[in-house]
């Protein structure tokens, strides 16, 4: 894969993790490359995410096609994976009949597969084994980190929110702290190396997710990333580059970036980020099909191959970003496309056809 960081064994240690993903972006020329889309995944494998749930639901019925998921996302390539923990809150556990303590059990369930499927990871690749493009590969060279992942205030509302950030005036800054602020503090102590803030769709909701790291000092670093419908603003409307200056200002926040945005808008919105922070910069893309929170399932029409999709991956790293990997609607064909363009140093583009 071209990694060459040290024998270090991933550790939920701030200071240690942030040595490691800088020897992921520095030592393995410039880049790191995280998982794809779970759901798509789940499904492909029978999972029936017709639920408020979505993803998480899963942690209860069917575990071991979350374990699988992330097996064939770390077959593929990737070097993050991020947990099945999205839509997982302990609002909507709750909401299912569960009790607050098994809700918080199934939150440390989603890192603990996790966890688990790395280590039937390493346990697979010995010393001297090949990965998928022929390279020589161990688990020395190829450190793996789990990303815990919290979703937004939308995501639990499940209505489609969390595709335009508007949750009412009644949302204040105090109603998603109170909100957010258990599960993050369950996920930090959850033995995750880093706590994924994905698919932010306002300024206020990045803002709660500063404020309860700070207050709660934890001690698991995080990463936000927004999603953007017109690659100038996060879905809401709100300013990308007010949205970013939240996370570049808080201490906590080791890198910032986009996901679950249309491929055609991350060159620009890489070049808004750089304007406000020096902090990596990470890309996951969704296919680039639009979701229709009515009919609760994407419309394929406007997607993208994973040829074009991975086209654009080296101008990205070129323009400043150094994470890299896939939303909703992409795959371990996505993945392993991702990997092996950026490990040749090539813009030359995918053979293989992939349908969605």
């Amino acid at each position: 894969m071209g990694f060459q960081t040290p024998a270090v064994e991933p550790s939920s240690s701030s200071t240690l993790t942030l040595t490691l993903l800088d020897d992921f972006i520095k030592k393995s020329n410039g880049y790191a490359v995280i998982d794809g889309g779970l759901a798509t995944e789940l499904e492909r494998h029978g999972a029936n995410l017709n639920d408020p749930l979505w993803s998480a639901k899963c942690l209860i019925h069917s575990p071991q096609l979350i374990t699988r998921v992330h097996l064939d996302y770390l077959e593929a390539g990737a070097s993050i994976i991020i947990t099945a923990s999205y839509q997982a809150t302990i609002q909507g556990f709750k909401a299912k009949g569960l009790s607050s303590q098994e809700s918080e059990t199934l939150l440390k369930k989603s890192v603990e597969i996790a966890l688990e499927a790395r280590d039937i990871f390493y346990g697979s690749h010995t010393e001297g084994s090949c990965d998928d493009f022929g390279n020589e590969s161990t688990n020395q060279q190829r450190p793996v980190l789990v990303a815990a992942s919290v979703g937004s205030y939308g995501a639990y509302l499940a209505d489609g929110s969390e595709y335009s950030g508007d949750y009412g005036d009644a949302v204040t800054l105090s109603t998603l702290k109170d909100f957010h602020r258990r599960r993050v503090q369950v996920l930090a102590e959850s033995g995750a190396d880093l706590i994924a803030f994905e698919t932010i769709p306002n300024k206020l909701e990045a803002q709660a997710y500063s404020e309860i790291l700070e207050e709660e000092n934890i001690n698991v670093p995080a990463w936000f990333s927004f999603n953007s419908k017109d690659g100038v603003n996060v879905v809401s409307g709100d300013s990308l580059l007010d949205c970013a200056s939240v996370a570049d200002k808080c201490k906590k926040v080791l890198a910032v970036g986009i996901n679950c945005t249309p491929p055609r808008f991350i060159h620009g919105l890489i070049q808004l980020i750089k304007k406000v922070t020096s902090k990596p910069i990470l890309v996951y893309p969704n296919s680039g099909e639009t979701y229709d929170p009515d009919r609760k399932e994407w419309v394929q029409s406007a997607g993208v191959s994973d040829e074009d999709f991975v086209s654009h991956v080296n101008k990205w790293h070129e323009v400043g970003a150094s994470l890299f990997g896939g939303c909703c609607r992409t795959t371990p064909n996505t993945i392993r496309a991702i990997n092996k363009i950026l490990s040749k140093g090539s813009g030359a583009p995918f053979q293989q056809k992939v349908s969605y």
